[in-house]
Formats: C-alpha cells, structure tokens, sequence
C-alpha cells in the first residue's frame, strides 16, 4: 500500500513494510547469546524459506554476537543457531520487504548443562535425544510430527524452558492462537524474563487480531521493556497504527536508547504522518548513531536529502 507524503513541495512515494525507498529484498538481525546472557562469536546462523522453494542462507555471529542477513527473499522461514558444544535452537518468522526482521535473541544452553538439567547419565543422553528428535523434525518441515513430538517431550520434562517455548513456535506456524499462546505462557511461567517469549506472545495476540492482550502485555511490567516495546511499534506501524506505534516505539527509545533502529521507525511512522520536520529530526539522529543496518541507512539518507530545506 502507498502513501503519499508532501514535503517542501517534493512528493515521495513511502511503500508500508518495505518500500521504493529501500530494495526489494528482507533483512534479518539478530543476536546469539550463551545462557547467561553473553555473546557468542561465530555462532552458525542458518535461514531456511519454508515457503515451499528451497533457499538457503548462512551467516555467522561477530564478536558482540549479532548478525544480519541482507538480500533475503520475502516470506516464512526457520532460522537456527547453532555451535560447537552447545545445543542448537531455532525460530519461525516472517522476513518483510524493506525494514529489517528483528528476531528473538537465541539462547544457547551447553550440552554439559542439558545433560545436568536432565540429572546426567542415561537420562540426559535420553532427554538430549528426544529433544534432538522434536528439533529435527522442526527444522525438516515436518511441523505435526514436530508438535507431537515436543508434546511428548513436555509430558516427560514439563520443566524444560525452551521446550514449551520451541512447541509454541510450532503451533504459530500452524496459526494455532490458542495453543502457542498456552505454551508461551509457559515459558514465560517457567522463566519469566525470557524476553522471546514475551515478543512472540505478543505477535500471536497481534497476528491473531487480540488487540487488547497485545495491549495488556505491553503495559505494566513491559512497559519498561524494550524489546516488547519495540515489537509493539513495529506491529502497530505495519497495521497502520500510527499514534499507537508512536507511543510503544517512544517507550523503546525510554527504556533502551542505544537502539538507532527505534530512532528509525520513529522517523518512518512521522514520514507517514506527513510530519516532515518530525521525521527529519529523528532520521537524522539516526544516522548520528552509526547504524550498521546498510539498508535502512541507504534509505534514510536519502529522505534525508529530499527532506531538508533547499537553499
């Protein structure tokens, strides 16, 4: 869908959820972090498309554990980390047109760690397999095999984190509301600062159309988190939800100013309100941090240079 925004006598066209402005691929980023919370450096990233053509992308995690993934074709994939000695994981997402695909953090647990949740011995190497298997299934598409599996798998280790949160991601990808949001409150029960669980909590309340569960997530305690907060922008910005976007990505930039990525959509959802100097200024602030999105910084640039006044 286009808008058409005025400014200074110079009319852009802004296409929502990507755009003119930026190139017709996706971008994805993200962070891989060890159990405690630490980045882990040269992380295997692999991005599979599960929208039924075979496309492959591999990546790796830099010093600070982040990684980005440009060019990437639009629509359903499965992404994985993974890294020697520890135990892979992955999630399900859409990758959009234009502004870059902010995944979930991906917490790696070591296997030496799996196998004492599991009480060691025969009984890890049992746990570590089961897991193993429901993972597998996952990754080869196989998503009711993959559910059954990891509902086995609960039934036997009800107390495994991202187990529930991995049979969650199952479930969003059958468009099953009910039982990812069950399996995401369960996360979120067993560890209540798993931050993933929150945003994909609130995409499913979102995707499923419960605005106000959306709502009730981001108020209260996440409030003050910016990664729901920022999720809520994005979401409420792609459902053309200005005025809600424009609070939830206010409250981001509140709680985490360091993210030049709020500053970003800020400008974007300004742009759209046809608020020039608004977005101006905070396109503007955006490029004064460094951004390493090499997309979103082409495009803001250029608005940049048609935004500002002509002497």
């Amino acid at each position: 869908m286009k808008r058409l925004v005025t400014a200074g006598g110079l009319t852009l066209a802004i296409l929502l959820l990507g755009g003119e402005a930026g190139a017709q691929t996706g971008t994805a980023r993200g962070k891989v972090l060890d159990a405690e919370g630490n980045p882990i450096q040269d992380a295997k990233v692999t991005l599979e498309y599960t929208g039924g053509v075979t496309r492959k992308y591999d990546t790796k995690s830099n010093k600070k554990g982040e990684f980005t993934q440009v060019g990437l074709y639009p629509g359903p994939y499965k992404v994985t980390a993974d890294k020697e000695g520890y135990q892979p994981t992955f999630i399900e997402t859409r990758i959009s047109l234009g502004d870059p695909t902010y995944l979930p953090d991906f917490k790696l647990v070591t296997k030496e760690a799996a196998a004492k949740a599991a009480g060691g011995g025969e009984a890890a190497a049992e746990m570590q397999a089961a897991f193993t298997k429901a993972t597998d299934l996952a990754r080869e598409g196989k998503v009711d095999e993959a559910i059954a599996a990891y509902n086995e798998f609960v039934v036997k280790y009800p107390t495994i984190t991202e187990a529930h949160y991995n049979l969650g991601l199952m479930y969003s990808r059958k468009q099953d509301w009910a039982s990812a949001e069950a399996e995401f409150k369960k996360t979120l029960e067993l560890k209540p600062d798993h931050a993933d669980a929150s945003v994909s909590l609130l995409r499913v309340y979102e995707q499923s159309g419960q605005k106000d569960k959306a709502a009730e997530l981001a108020g209260g305690a996440g409030a003050t988190n910016p990664k729901i907060q920022f999720e809520m922008g994005v979401q409420a910005f792609q459902g053309g939800r200005y005025d809600e976007a424009v609070e939830a990505l206010k409250k981001a930039e509140a709680a985490d100013p360091g993210n030049a990525e709020t500053q970003y959509f800020l400008g974007t959802v300004a742009l759209n309100q046809g608020k020039t100097a608004e977005a101006l200024a905070y396109l503007e602030k955006y490029l004064s941090m460094n951004p390493t999105n090499a997309q979103n910084k082409a495009t803001a640039e250029g608005l940049v240079q048609a935004l500002k006044p002509k002497k």
